[in-house]
This record gives C-alpha cells, sequence and structure tokens, in this order.
C-alpha cells in the first residue's frame, strides 16, 4: 500500500474515531509500533490508537472494509510479539487506562490499556488485590486472556479465574459481554484463549482483602544449585497455599552467576516468618532479602530484570516434577548462557489454581506443580542466534524431564500449531476451534497463537 492510500484511508476514517489513526509518516507512528520485545520490528499500514470500545468496533470495520489483517496491542509485553502486524492495522489499546474499584462489592472494571502495576495500585489503595502476573508492566490484558500466572495462584486461582466477566468486540464488530450468565460460551474460550475471540474492551474481576505479603529473593552461590534444589524441593511439600515461589537462575547486577527463591507469603506476616524459617536458614544464603512489604513492591520487584527494549527468546513447558535428572540440567544450561541477562525461572504451582474444575473453560494445564520459562535476554541484534541457540539446546535437554504441555502466554512466534495444541489438550482445541468457527470463521484474528476455525 502506498502512502498516498494510506493518507486517504486515514482521511476517509478519521471521523469514525474519537482516537486517532496513524499513518507511518505520523511522528507518533515509531513509538506507537514498539512493543516490549526488542526483536520484534514490524511496520504496520496503520495503527488504531483507540480510546473507548466504539473506536474498536470502528477498527474492526476499517480492517473488513479494507481487507486488512489484524493484530491487538494492549500491554505489548507478549515475548511473541503479536501486538504488531506487518503492512496491516494495528488495533492499539494501550491509551484505554480506566481502573475503577469498587470495594464493598470487591471488585474492580479495568479498561485494556491498563499495565499490572497500574491495576495493582488502584487495588491496594483499597487493600485488596488479585492475582496479577509477576512483573508490574505487563498489560492485564493479555494475562488475562491467556490464563494467568501469578504471586496469588495458590491462595486465589489464576487471573483467569478471578475473571468475572469481560466485554469482547467480535469479528463481526459487535460489542458483547461474556460472562457466566451471559454468553458463556464465549467466556469459557475468553478465559485461556480470548485473543483467538475478539478484541477486549473492559474486564471486570474478583478482588481479595491483602494487607500486604512477606516475599524477596533468597540468593545462593550457583555452585550449591544442587544442594539447594534438594532441600528446596523437600521444603515445598505441605507448605500452605498462601506461599508462593519461585526457583531461579539469575546473575547479580555484577554479572555473579546465582541460584535462589522468590518468595511471596499472602497472609500474616507471623505465619510467614515461621513457614519460611527453614528455607531462610538453609545453608545459610549470601543474601536474604525477604521482608514485609506491600503486594506493588512485590509486584515490581524484578521489573529492571525484564526491561522494554531488550532482546527476548522463550521456551517453556509445564513441569510435573523437580527431578533431580531436570534439575542438574537446568543449572548446567544456566551456566552456559552467553548472556548474563538470561535467566531460568520454576514458578510453582499449587492450590486454588489447582481446586478449579480442568473444564470449567479454556485455560488448561492446572495440574501441574511448576512452569518453566527458559528466558533468553540479551541487547545486540549481532547475538541474536547465540542467544536463541542457547534458549533452544536447554529446551530440547530439559524436555525428557517436563510435561509437553505448554502455557500460551510464554509462547514465542515461531511456535507451530501442535504446540499449540499442547496449550490446550486435544479436547478442548477440539472445541475451542468449533467455537471459532461460530464467533470467527473468517480467522480475522489469527495474529496470535492462533486456533483455526474447525471445518463443517
Amino acid at each position: 500500500m502506498t502512502n498516498a492510500q494510506i493518507l486517504s484511508l486515514v482521511s476517509k476514517w478519521q471521523p469514525q474515531f474519537s482516537g486517532s489513526l496513524l499513518a507511518p509518516s505520523s511522528e507518533e507512528f515509531s513509538t506507537a509500533r514498539l512493543v516490549w520485545n526488542g526483536m520484534i520490528d514490524r511496520q504496520p499500514a496503520l495503527i488504531a490508537r483507540c480510546t473507548s470500545s466504539q473506536d474498536v468496533v470502528s477498527a474492526i470495520k476499517l480492517a473488513r472494509a479494507e481487507g486488512l489483517h489484524v493484530s491487538v496491542r494492549g500491554g505489548g509485553h507478549g515475548v511473541s510479539g503479536s501486538a504488531v502486524c506487518q503492512d496491516g492495522l494495528m488495533i492499539d489499546l494501550s491509551p484505554m487506562k480506566k481502573v475503577a474499584v469498587d470495594p464493598t462489592q470487591r471488585e474492580a472494571v479495568a479498561e485494556p490499556g491498563v499495565l499490572w502495576g497500574e491495576f495493582d495500585r488502584a487495588a491496594e489503595s483499597h487493600g485488596l488485590a488479585t492475582t496479577g502476573g509477576q512483573v508490574s508492566h505487563t498489560g492485564i490484558a493479555g494475562l488475562t486472556l491467556g490464563g494467568g500466572l501469578g504471586y496469588l495462584m495458590g491462595k486465589h486461582g489464576a487471573v483467569c479465574d478471578n475473571l468475572l466477566s469481560v466485554d469482547l468486540v467480535t469479528a463481526e464488530g459487535e460489542l458483547v459481554t461474556a460472562g457466566h450468565e451471559i454468553n458463556p460460551d464465549l467466556f469459557w474460550a475468553a478465559r485461556g484463549a480470548g485473543a483467538n475471540f475478539g478484541v477486549a474492551t473492559s474486564f471486570r474481576y474478583r478482588l481479595h482483602p491483602l494487607a500486604g505479603v512477606l516475599g524477596g529473593l533468597i540468593i545462593h552461590p550457583r555452585e550449591r544449585a544442587t544442594e539447594f534444589i534438594a532441600f528446596y524441593k523437600d521444603f515445598l511439600r505441605g507448605t500452605p497455599d498462601e506461599l508462593d515461589t519461585t526457583l531461579a537462575f539469575l546473575h547479580l547486577p555484577d554479572g555473579t552467576p546465582i541460584v535462589g527463591a522468590i518468595v511471596v507469603y499472602a497472609g500474616s506476616i507471623k505465619e510467614g516468618e515461621k513457614v519460611l524459617e527453614p528455607l531462610r536458614t538453609f545453608g545459610p544464603p549470601v543474601a536474604d532479602l525477604v521482608q514485609p512489604m506491600p503486594y506493588t513492591a512485590i509486584q515490581s520487584m524484578v521489573d529492571a530484570g525484564l526491561p522494554a527494549g531488550s532482546r527476548y527468546y522463550w521456551k517453556s513447558n509445564f513441569v510435573d516434577e523437580l527431578s533431580r535428572e531436570l534439575a542438574e540440567v537446568l543449572r548446567a544450561g544456566a551456566n552456559h548462557a552467553p548472556s548474563p541477562l538470561s535467566m531460568v525461572l520454576l514458578f510453582e504451582i499449587k492450590g486454588a489454581i489447582q481446586r478449579v474444575p480442568r473444564d470449567a473453560m479454556a485455560f488448561e494445564h492446572r495440574n501441574h506443580n511448576f512452569e518453566m520459562s527458559i528466558i533468553a535476554q540479551w541487547k545486540n541484534s549481532a547475538e541474536d542466534a547465540a542467544n536463541i541457540k542457547w534458549a533452544r539446546d536447554l529446551w530440547t535437554a530439559a524436555k525428557p524431564h517436563v510435561s509437553s504441555a505448554v502455557y500460551a502466554n510464554h509462547m514465542t512466534a515461531d511456535e507451530g500449531l501442535e504446540r499449540v495444541r499442547s496449550a490446550y489438550g486435544p479436547a478442548k482445541f477440539a472445541r475451542l476451534g468449533q467455537l471459532k468457527a461460530e464467533y470467527d470463521p473468517t480467522n480475522l484474528f489469527c495474529n496470535n497463537h492462533n486456533i483455526p476455525p474447525a471445518r463443517a
């Protein structure tokens, strides 16, 4: 499409928007197309910066009328970079920032451009919180629609378990509400595979009382990883739902390789200190940074380690058992990372997230005990091949010791259809395909971890 054609579209369609339509010649365009993963360098034909649900309706109508494929940007944090399309219409929801908390009903309604840090601050001002990931500059939209793991999932379930309803603009350009009582099939699909079924314009969440947490990082030297992981595995047995942990292979800012655990106890500080005492005294650690803090503080604790603009490539799977063999594979792999910015994380899964019936929604993998994320991060494009190879090689080495199941939110852009199927399992994938044929038969929403419409 030529620049003149694009400008003609802007002139034609801008009156339909309260927000703005950006052409590549616009001063804002170059910044608006950037997302968290610095590897993503795509050029949409147009960017629709939406400020309302009606703007989203207009964007869908524009795309259908002009034959443009679409992508949808909420927080722009997805590692796959599917928020940005090449030569199509990027529907940018980042200006939609409203959050309204009802402390009496313990509910919150938030728009799709809201980041978790913004949401958490609004809820925390009323002594409330909900499960919301582990990095505060993640967007609420993508995390929720893909399921949503987070520090509170042991006590309160996944993010999608706390979603009460969602407003979506469908592929037909219709604004609908999906919840337990209205459009329940669409609500079922939206909780885990939502990006395939529409553009979410509003989320209503259940909130929970939370005065603060006991949390922080416990650090051990990398050379003691085998000993520490063996103890950590035993320690976890029987720990309460209030405790969430993440096993981490990291580097300190000075480049020192370490192994450790991020711990978050969402309950009585006194009880948390008793529960954590064995973990905090083992070794002893070279540093114990655990202390009482606001939930918003623990939510932003690792933000600086995952900055926007770095280059990222992930490989991940769910894990049933933290076996000695897997621990050794991860230790050896972490030691050979070409970049000190890279990390390997194992997110503990237990408690409330596992008690929700598996058939309740599209989000599937609740019965595993960990989620393994191999996160390659580096700065220089000349180092792309080495860092991507490291992540793939470590993932391949770990495969005999992990489940084939994968978390949709941690999938990269090069995952094939079988990996998407693994995110939902065969039965749910088949049902999602049938619902896709009903709600998006032409597969307008395909710039994602795509579920094709089932054929009649």
